[in-house]
């Protein structure tokens, strides 16, 4: 059972629960308390839960994380025009070993996705990302990964998994579930050239971080494809932060906002991780940003459109496109105005593309098909059907 996994929140923190406003979120969400019988999570519900574990930092600093200043930052906020029942489990405490809390967090957030709930997980150290993805393992599917990280995290495979190297351990470690990795924001000086070689090499896609600053938008159609997020807020600059080994450059706060909230939008999304939180940092700032990341997930999950089939949807708008040899077929929604580009299946190959062949796009990559250009992703996703 989920709760033999999990630790509930404390009888104080209840007790402060019970003295906000009955219109705010933390009024009118579930959460599992000490001495209260573990709720009863309803199908299509958000839950959260929080992964106190940071042993395999490459910066540990033995800290016990208190996600209770989370949890009050988000509880004080008040919901949008929302419909999403919200729960709160409570906490995954430190296994004996580090691969009891690995363990714990896979099977947890395995039983919401096959109960049709969305986890919002809050870390501690981002290598728990690695059991977030080992999640999808009974799902029989390709999984879809994007990091918002300034750095890939691919590491070295070699050695123990940490947080600067689960990337890697997804792409390396059987079973063999990872279809396309997108990092969103990484910045090249953190990178190596080994490390950016091999991101082309595997045909998965990168963009930097001044890139998405320029054009947001150009988060949507990677989020529309993603299946798990997972966030690094070292990813967010220094002044947000307050905290010694952060990056001058980063997203500011209405950046990531706004990044979460294209990740809520997206149908596919299934899983939404927010990792590196640390008690050094400035604890009621940097709460008050990790709350507003939530909410915003949160709000774009309400906001979701139910286009995943949409070349069957009434309306749906269909274009051929010829390319050199290629015939592209495009297709836009006439509710959202976004745009899909078909991957066709190669037939003698090993395909990976079984529920990959519609491919979100934006208007750009028409253009640029009509200009008699590939797209980019197209190419990309084409390439690693053929592998």
């Amino acid at each position: 059972m989920i709760q033999d996994y999990v630790a509930p929140v404390s009888s104080d923190f209840v007790e402060w629960k019970q003295q906000l406003p009955p219109l705010s979120i933390g009024a009118n969400l579930s959460v599992y308390s000490k001495g209260s019988e573990f709720p009863e999570i309803s199908k299509g519900s958000i839950v959260i839960i929080a992964v106190d574990e940071n042993r395999r930092a490459v910066q540990y600093t033995n800290a016990s994380i208190d996600f209770d200043v989370i949890r009050k930052a988000v509880y004080q906020l008040f919901p949008g025009n929302w419909h999403t029942s919200i729960f709160d489990i409570g906490t995954i405490k430190q296994g004996n070993r580090i691969e009891d809390t690995y363990f714990a967090v896979s099977q947890c957030v395995s039983f919401l996705l096959r109960n049709e709930c969305l986890p919002v997980i809050l870390g501690g150290s981002q290598d728990v990302a690695y059991s977030q993805y080992r999640a999808y393992d009974d799902l029989n599917g390709m999984v879809n990964v994007v990091n918002v990280d300034s750095r890939f995290d691919i590491g070295d495979i070699t050695g123990a998994l940490n947080n600067r190297s689960y990337i890697g351990k997804i792409i390396v470690e059987q079973p063999y579930n990872l279809f396309n990795y997108s990092n969103i924001g990484y910045q090249t000086y953190y990178n190596s050239q080994e490390e950016l070689d091999l991101i082309d090499k595997l045909y998965f896609e990168a963009y930097r971080l001044g890139e998405v600053i320029q054009d947001p938008y150009t988060v949507e159609p990677i989020m529309r494809d993603a299946n798990m997020v997972c966030m690094d807020i070292e990813a967010i600059n220094a002044p947000y932060l307050s905290y010694s080994i952060e990056s001058p450059n980063g997203f500011d706060g209405r950046e990531i906002c706004s990044v979460a909230r294209y990740a809520g939008i997206s149908d596919k999304v299934s899983s939404f991780g927010i990792y590196e939180y640390r008690n050094e940092m400035k604890q009621n700032q940097v709460s008050a940003l990790i709350a507003q990341i939530i909410w915003y997930f949160i709000e774009g999950v309400n906001c979701r459109s139910g286009e995943l089939d949409i070349r069957n949807q009434s309306g749906t708008l269909h274009y051929n496109v010829p390319v050199e040899d290629e015939v592209l077929s495009f297709y836009k929604s006439p509710k959202t105005d976004r745009w899909w580009i078909e991957v066709p299946f190669v037939s003698n190959l090993n395909n990976k593309l079984k529920r990959h062949t519609l491919l979100p796009c934006d208007y750009k990559d028409y253009q640029d098909a009509c200009n008699q250009e590939l797209p980019d992703r197209w190419f990309k996703a084409r390439k690693k059907n053929e592998v």
